[in-house]
């Protein structure tokens, strides 16, 4: 997502480098931050490529992007695209739809606006029923299809799109793709919290995942580490991003069904999977579907691994972690 998510400590095993092959990048994009590092033997600099990947990336799909392609289509300005990314991008969210049962959908845009969560930010107080109710009647993804040629068709023209929920995952697969294509094998690429280890070797990246308290303002609380090996990392969750009305915090995470912030017991969820479009996504799915669906999803969905963090019925701190997860971490005797 384009917003804060959990934050990644960005440890690197780096010493199979040799120093003068190893080049790290740093910029912005996307409204955040990036930190790319990899082993290149011609020492080449790929920083402003990358830049201009990004930059073009937000034009298909940033919705705080006004000239964006997503932007223009939710205005209704556009009807027919080839853009390349918006189209991966529109068919992936929709076999995430359909495998999440409606649960993770892109058409909740009007809300998380009308909730102060979207580009805008100006709600002050807690939405009304009859609010809710009336922009719930153009939220659906079935109520928008894009055709083989590119053709766009609304069902109500108020229908509008935010791939905010993975597309931060999309652009880090995408720079992965680029610097594959230039023959990079060793790389680790983070923007704003996305994270993909790509390794040739029998080596890995070790990534520290933050453990979640609503208490501090401390990006550092290190809970655990994993060893990421050709894998795609992405963490979702409610206690960074929320508003407070009359001492309730409010999730970030809008529930297209019922149209509000979504109440559950999951404070933040963990994924990893062969690309980082699919950890973003499905991060934000299990935050939204709650614990019990979501454990019901990951045993349906091996190609996926996980950790949620969830409040028990006495407010303690409980782990939940698929098979997958748990081999992946690292032992604090490892350390």
């Amino acid at each position: 997502m384009f917003s804060m998510k959990l934050f990644f400590l960005l440890t690197s095993l780096l010493s199979f480098f040799m120093v003068d092959s190893q080049k790290t990048l740093y910029g912005e994009a996307q409204g955040t931050t990036y930190t790319i590092q990899y082993n290149d033997s011609l020492n080449r600099d790929f920083q402003n490529e990358i830049d201009s990947l990004l930059y073009f990336f937000d034009l298909s799909v940033s919705t705080y992007q006004p000239e964006s392609v997503i932007s223009a289509i939710n205005r209704n300005e556009l009807k027919e695209t080839d853009d390349s990314v918006f189209l991966y991008c529109f068919r992936f969210a929709k076999e995430i739809w359909r495998e999440t049962k409606g649960n993770f959908d892109p058409t909740v845009y009007p809300l998380v606006n009308a909730w102060g969560f979207g580009p805008e930010r100006k709600k002050e107080g807690e939405m009304k029923s009859a609010a809710i109710d009336s922009i719930l009647q153009f939220v659906g993804f079935e109520k928008i299809e894009v055709s083989s040629s590119g053709m766009i068709t609304k069902r109500d023209a108020r229908v509008s799109l935010d791939f905010n929920a993975f597309a931060q995952g999309y652009s880090v697969d995408v720079v992965s793709n680029f610097l594959q294509s230039k023959g990079i094998k060793t790389a680790l690429i983070e923007i704003g919290g996305e994270v993909f280890g790509l390794n040739d070797l029998d080596f890995y990246w070790l990534l520290g995942v933050e453990s979640p308290a609503y208490n501090t303002d401390s990006k550092n609380d290190t809970q655990l580490s994993l060893k990421i090996h050709n894998k795609g990392v992405a963490t979702s969750g409610n206690y960074r991003k929320y508003r407070e009305i009359e001492g309730q915090k409010l999730s970030h995470h809008i529930h297209p069904k019922t149209g509000r912030p979504t109440q559950n017991r999951l404070l933040s969820a963990t994924v990893i999977s062969n690309h980082t479009i699919l950890s973003d996504a499905t991060a934000t799915g299990l935050l939204v579907m709650g614990l019990k669906s979501s454990k019901k999803y990951l045993r349906t969905h091996k190609e996926i691994d996980a950790m949620m963090i969830y409040a028990s019925m006495k407010g303690k701190f409980k782990v939940y972690k698929t098979k997958g997860f748990r081999k992946m971490e690292v032992d604090n005797k490892d350390k």
